[in-house]
């Protein structure tokens, strides 16, 4: 089988102390779980690792995302969409912590 291609890679590290990666595949086949043909994972975190925001679609969990503790199931449209939301929520959660 064909390996996953990345198709886009981006880390970001600000001078608060928060990072933001972002990594998406193109995978060689879609599946019932992942229908759009991607892997993805976004992860914003403050820099000693306590999380802010996690969008990814690991095997077995579907779509989804985490704020903090909480995890919830995200409907998927396009990969615009996708990073837009990731960065909304980033934007909304670092407001709500202070």
């Amino acid at each position: 089988m064909a390996p996953a291609k990345l198709i886009y890679k981006r880390k970001t590290t600000y001078s608060d102390g928060t990072v933001v990666e972002m990594a998406i595949w193109e995978l060689p086949h879609r599946s019932d779980e992942r229908p759009h043909g991607l892997k993805y994972r976004l992860h914003c975190s403050k820099i000693d690792g306590s999380l802010i925001v996690r969008y990814d679609n690991e095997s077995g969990k579907g779509d989804h995302r985490h704020y903090s503790n909480k995890e919830e199931v995200y409907q998927f449209k396009d990969v615009e969409t996708l990073i837009a939301d990731f960065i909304r929520d980033i934007a909304t959660e670092r407001l709500r912590k202070g």
